[in-house]
């Protein structure tokens, strides 16, 4: 533990930033809302679960420098925007239709091949996400983990990914609790009209963002 006493503040401060971003709604609060309020607390966290993994792939990258590498490459973060605004209007297309012809709620629990797509839902919303990217490289210039050895990697990257999926899951607990999950079944129409449009406006000012 000895070793980690001289990272303390630039982990701190490397956390202050993540807890900050992570807790702000955003593409992936939008997804949670709709996934909490339609299929219930067991889905949303499976889906935190992929948010998490997602974003600690980007903080993994980062670490080795390919989120650097991109930075530098126009092309690649452009293409990487394309991709990102494509899935979000894929999202906002689903909205849409569930506003026009609501499916029924899901009561039991989650099937496995469903927890799967779950997970990969949001694994591939947070990846294909360049501000995620951008905000990577900005703790990544904080230098917190600078000079450390595979201990203090170790203990950056589970602390970031603890962070990420605990912000997310309140999110999400909060979003399934009974009275939220009651008031959408009263409002469902316009509860996923709402997402379509945010996943929409997401999408486009990705898509269209220098």
């Amino acid at each position: 533990m000895s070793e980690l006493l001289p990272f303390l503040p630039g982990f701190l401060a490397a956390f202050s930033i993540l807890l900050v971003a992570a807790s702000s709604p955003g593409p992936a609060v939008a997804m949670l809302l709709g996934i909490s309020m339609s299929r219930g607390r067991t889905a949303a966290l499976v889906t935190c679960l992929g948010i998490a993994c997602g974003s600690s792939l980007i903080n993994l990258a980062t670490m080795l420098g390919v989120g650097l590498l991109l930075s530098k490459a126009a092309w690649a973060m452009q293409l990487l925007r394309l991709i990102g605004a494509a899935y979000l209007a894929w999202l906002a297309y689903g909205a849409f239709r569930k506003a026009a012809n609501p499916p029924a709620l899901a009561t039991g629990p989650v099937p496995a091949r469903s927890a799967a797509r779950l997970f990969a839902a949001g694994f591939a919303l947070q990846v294909t996400n360049p501000k995620a990217i951008v905000f990577w490289l900005a703790i990544a210039a904080l230098g917190a983990t600078t000079g450390g050895g595979a201990l203090v990697y170790a203990a950056f990257f589970t602390a970031c990914w603890l962070i990420s999926f605990g912000c997310h899951a309140a999110w999400a607990l909060l979003l399934s609790s009974a009275p939220v999950r009651a008031a959408y079944t009263r409002a469902r129409r316009s509860v996923e009209a709402t997402l379509g449009v945010l996943f929409s406006v997401f999408a486009f000012k990705l898509a269209t963002s220098r």
